[in-house]
Protein backbone atom coordinates (compact mmCIF):
# COMPACT_ATOMS: atom_id res chain seq x y z
CA UNK A 1 0.00 0.00 0.00
CA UNK A 2 1.78 3.18 -1.36
CA UNK A 3 1.75 6.10 1.21
CA UNK A 4 -0.71 7.97 -0.66
CA UNK A 5 -3.07 5.33 -0.65
CA UNK A 6 -4.67 4.42 2.76
CA UNK A 7 -7.69 2.34 2.93
CA UNK A 8 -9.71 0.54 5.30
CA UNK A 9 -12.59 -1.91 4.69
CA UNK A 10 -15.34 -2.32 6.58
CA UNK A 11 -17.93 -5.19 6.80
CA UNK A 12 -20.14 -4.69 9.48
CA UNK A 13 -20.74 -1.87 12.07
CA UNK A 14 -17.50 0.03 10.15
CA UNK A 15 -20.50 0.27 7.34
CA UNK A 16 -23.19 2.14 9.41
CA UNK A 17 -20.25 3.63 12.63
CA UNK A 18 -17.01 4.29 11.02
CA UNK A 19 -15.91 7.03 13.62
CA UNK A 20 -13.06 8.16 11.54
CA UNK A 21 -12.27 10.93 9.02
CA UNK A 22 -12.44 9.29 5.75
CA UNK A 23 -11.83 10.94 1.73
CA UNK A 24 -14.18 8.77 -0.11
CA UNK A 25 -16.49 6.08 0.59
CA UNK A 26 -16.71 3.05 -1.72
CA UNK A 27 -18.43 0.15 -1.69
CA UNK A 28 -16.23 -2.83 -2.40
CA UNK A 29 -16.10 -6.95 -2.36
CA UNK A 30 -13.30 -8.70 -0.69
CA UNK A 31 -12.60 -12.40 -1.92
CA UNK A 32 -11.46 -15.14 0.09
CA UNK A 33 -13.58 -14.04 3.55
CA UNK A 34 -17.57 -14.30 4.27
CA UNK A 35 -19.25 -12.31 6.94
CA UNK A 36 -20.63 -13.93 9.64
CA UNK A 37 -22.05 -13.96 13.20
CA UNK A 38 -18.93 -15.62 14.72
CA UNK A 39 -17.36 -14.04 17.34
CA UNK A 40 -18.48 -13.79 20.89
CA UNK A 41 -18.51 -10.66 22.09
CA UNK A 42 -17.26 -9.87 25.87
CA UNK A 43 -16.60 -6.70 25.79
CA UNK A 44 -18.61 -4.44 23.58
CA UNK A 45 -21.53 -6.22 22.88
CA UNK A 46 -21.53 -8.47 26.11
CA UNK A 47 -19.43 -10.23 29.01
CA UNK A 48 -17.76 -12.76 29.46
CA UNK A 49 -20.76 -14.12 31.59
CA UNK A 50 -23.62 -13.48 29.16
CA UNK A 51 -21.68 -13.32 25.69
CA UNK A 52 -22.99 -11.12 22.49
CA UNK A 53 -22.19 -12.24 19.11
CA UNK A 54 -20.48 -10.30 16.88
CA UNK A 55 -19.52 -10.33 13.22
CA UNK A 56 -16.08 -11.20 11.98
CA UNK A 57 -14.54 -12.13 8.41
CA UNK A 58 -14.05 -15.69 8.30
CA UNK A 59 -12.36 -17.63 5.88
CA UNK A 60 -13.55 -18.77 2.47
CA UNK A 61 -16.39 -16.86 -0.15
CA UNK A 62 -16.47 -13.17 -0.63
CA UNK A 63 -18.17 -10.18 1.44
CA UNK A 64 -19.56 -7.01 0.02
CA UNK A 65 -18.80 -3.93 2.59
CA UNK A 66 -17.89 -0.70 2.64
CA UNK A 67 -13.83 0.79 1.45
CA UNK A 68 -12.69 3.79 3.42
CA UNK A 69 -9.94 5.97 1.47
CA UNK A 70 -8.33 8.14 4.55
CA UNK A 71 -5.99 10.64 4.17
CA UNK A 72 -2.21 9.78 4.60
CA UNK A 73 -1.88 12.52 7.34
CA UNK A 74 -4.62 10.30 9.10
CA UNK A 75 -3.31 7.00 8.82
CA UNK A 76 -1.77 6.75 12.08
CA UNK A 77 -4.37 7.91 13.92
CA UNK A 78 -6.37 6.21 12.33
CA UNK A 79 -4.92 2.77 12.94
CA UNK A 80 -4.70 3.50 16.28
CA UNK A 81 -8.48 4.08 16.39
CA UNK A 82 -8.83 0.81 14.49
CA UNK A 83 -6.40 -0.92 17.12
CA UNK A 84 -8.76 0.13 20.46
CA UNK A 85 -12.10 -0.72 18.94
CA UNK A 86 -11.39 -3.53 16.87
CA UNK A 87 -8.35 -5.36 19.25
CA UNK A 88 -9.81 -4.87 22.81
CA UNK A 89 -9.56 -8.94 23.02
CA UNK A 90 -7.49 -9.58 19.91
CA UNK A 91 -9.87 -12.06 18.45
CA UNK A 92 -9.31 -10.56 15.24
CA UNK A 93 -5.81 -10.33 12.83
CA UNK A 94 -4.92 -7.57 11.09
CA UNK A 95 -4.34 -7.68 7.95
CA UNK A 96 -3.93 -5.80 4.31
CA UNK A 97 -6.16 -7.54 1.63
CA UNK A 98 -6.90 -6.39 -1.94
CA UNK A 99 -10.28 -5.47 -2.23
CA UNK A 100 -12.10 -4.44 -5.28
CA UNK A 101 -14.31 -0.95 -5.66
CA UNK A 102 -17.17 -1.30 -7.02
CA UNK A 103 -18.37 1.52 -8.96
CA UNK A 104 -17.78 3.17 -12.40
CA UNK A 105 -13.47 2.65 -11.92
CA UNK A 106 -13.93 -0.96 -10.66
CA UNK A 107 -9.62 -0.72 -9.73
CA UNK A 108 -8.27 -2.56 -6.87
CA UNK A 109 -7.28 -1.03 -4.01
CA UNK A 110 -4.70 -2.82 -0.60
CA UNK A 111 -6.94 -1.97 2.31
CA UNK A 112 -6.61 -2.90 6.07
CA UNK A 113 -9.54 -5.22 7.97
CA UNK A 114 -9.92 -7.79 10.68
CA UNK A 115 -10.22 -11.38 9.95
CA UNK A 116 -11.49 -13.53 12.70
CA UNK A 117 -8.43 -15.90 14.37
CA UNK A 118 -10.01 -18.73 14.37
CA UNK A 119 -7.98 -20.43 17.59
CA UNK A 120 -9.02 -17.32 19.71
CA UNK A 121 -11.45 -18.78 22.60
CA UNK A 122 -13.87 -16.16 21.25
CA UNK A 123 -14.22 -17.48 17.70
CA UNK A 124 -18.26 -18.96 17.80
CA UNK A 125 -17.61 -20.74 14.85
CA UNK A 126 -20.88 -21.81 12.25
CA UNK A 127 -23.43 -21.27 15.29
CA UNK A 128 -27.56 -22.38 14.24
CA UNK A 129 -29.33 -19.85 13.70
CA UNK A 130 -31.53 -20.00 16.87
CA UNK A 131 -27.94 -20.13 19.10
CA UNK A 132 -27.06 -16.97 17.28
CA UNK A 133 -30.51 -15.71 18.02
CA UNK A 134 -30.40 -16.55 21.56
CA UNK A 135 -26.85 -14.89 22.04
CA UNK A 136 -27.69 -11.46 20.13
CA UNK A 137 -30.97 -11.27 22.58
CA UNK A 138 -28.91 -11.49 25.63
CA UNK A 139 -26.18 -9.42 24.76
CA UNK A 140 -25.75 -6.38 26.18
CA UNK A 141 -22.09 -4.59 26.69
CA UNK A 142 -19.79 -1.39 26.55
CA UNK A 143 -21.69 0.03 22.91
CA UNK A 144 -24.58 -1.44 23.74
CA UNK A 145 -26.85 -3.85 23.22
CA UNK A 146 -26.45 -6.75 20.70
CA UNK A 147 -29.96 -6.59 18.99
CA UNK A 148 -29.00 -2.93 17.92
CA UNK A 149 -25.86 -4.02 16.28
CA UNK A 150 -26.94 -6.54 14.44
CA UNK A 151 -30.30 -4.49 13.47
CA UNK A 152 -28.38 -1.02 12.42
CA UNK A 153 -26.15 -3.95 10.30
CA UNK A 154 -29.10 -5.41 8.64
CA UNK A 155 -30.56 -2.43 7.87
CA UNK A 156 -27.41 -0.61 6.60
CA UNK A 157 -26.59 -3.22 4.30
CA UNK A 158 -30.24 -3.64 2.75
CA UNK A 159 -30.00 -0.05 1.79
CA UNK A 160 -27.09 -1.18 0.09
CA UNK A 161 -28.66 -3.69 -1.86
CA UNK A 162 -26.41 -5.91 -0.13
CA UNK A 163 -28.33 -9.58 0.76
CA UNK A 164 -27.19 -11.63 4.41
CA UNK A 165 -29.88 -14.30 4.45
CA UNK A 166 -28.80 -15.26 8.06
CA UNK A 167 -28.33 -11.10 9.38
CA UNK A 168 -32.12 -11.02 7.68
CA UNK A 169 -33.76 -13.73 9.54
CA UNK A 170 -31.93 -12.58 12.74
CA UNK A 171 -33.76 -9.23 12.43
CA UNK A 172 -36.94 -10.27 10.94
CA UNK A 173 -36.96 -11.96 14.31
CA UNK A 174 -35.93 -9.12 16.57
Amino acid sequence: MSDSEFWVFGYGSLIWRPEFDFLERRPARLLGAHRALCVYSHVHRGTPQQPGLVLGLDRGGACRGIAYRVASARREATMDYLRGREQVTMVYREIERLVDLLDENERRVRAVTYLVDRSHPQYAGDLPLERQLHLVRQGHGRSGVNRDYVLSTAKELAALGIRDHALEWLAARL
